[in-house]
């Protein structure tokens, strides 16, 4: 099972310039990858938040091994052609070892999407998230819309991982078209369990990547035992530098 810090780029953690000194000290400890949430607002007590996008760019010139990707940004609120542009020059620019992770979003968090005017109706954005992925399906291929989308990635194919909710059935038959699944919420490694079965079912065989999100106090040994083949160590909201610096150190210690 692979390991990758997973950091919420808030507050202390959205200084671009220690989030990419963090991305190094991951790589230099061994870590096989740094992702990050991507949102635009959070509840309180949260006040600061940057873009990953560009914390991303910084990290893929600072970096040469680990993977790297939001997880996850909710296409639904984002231009296709645009993702599409920035997908491939960012995939370029790190040589080939972006994973994107791609979701519908939930206005319960911070209301990023009611307070700035986009989709409120899950339906509505499921829809759009679709229509998106589509588009960018098109796109890494070096066509969408009828014109030519080049460069193309360095990856064929550029890795999507999609996530959802354990039980929800529409998110895991989205994750087969793709490369991975996300599940969000987890709350026991019997979920993990069922999810890589049904993945499996849907796949023909084929489990792809099984990417779940823990608690740094949380053994991720039964996960991986249920089908997990990543880990990702939650650094979520109120998370401080210090608290960064302790879970890489503390990497397979």
């Amino acid at each position: 099972m692979r390991s990758a810090l997973f950091l919420a780029p808030f507050d202390e953690l959205a200084d671009p310039h220690v989030v990419v000194r963090l991305a190094a000290a991951a790589e230099e400890a061994g870590w096989d990858g740094v992702f990050l949430w991507d949102h635009v607002r959070w509840r309180a007590p949260v006040q600061a938040v940057a873009d990953p996008w560009i914390l991303l760019s910084a990290m893929a010139c600072a970096t040469e091994r680990v993977r790297l990707g939001p997880m996850v940004t909710p296409l639904a609120r984002r231009r296709p052609a645009k993702v599409a542009r920035e997908t491939a020059t960012l995939d370029r620019l790190c040589g080939g070892r972006l994973t994107l992770g791609v979701g519908l979003g939930d206005d319960a968090f911070g209301e990023e999407w009611s307070r700035f005017g986009e989709e409120t109706d899950p339906r509505a954005r499921a829809g759009l998230l679709d229509s998106a992925l589509d588009v960018l399906t098109a796109a890494w291929s070096g066509e969408a819309y009828g014109v030519p989308f080049l460069p193309r990635p360095v990856q064929d194919p550029l890795p999507v991982w999609v996530a959802g909710l354990p039980g929800k059935r529409a998110p895991l038959r989205r994750a087969a078209r793709f490369q991975g699944f996300v599940p969000v919420n987890l709350q026991h490694p019997d979920q993990v369990a069922e999810i890589a079965a049904d993945l499996r079912d849907l796949r023909g065989g084929e489990l792809g990547d099984l990417a779940v999100a823990l608690e740094r106090d949380v053994d991720p040994a039964p996960y991986a035992a249920a089908g997990a083949t990543w880990v990702l160590t939650e650094l979520g909201p109120g998370s401080s530098i210090a608290d960064a610096r302790a879970v890489i150190r503390g990497y397979r210690t």
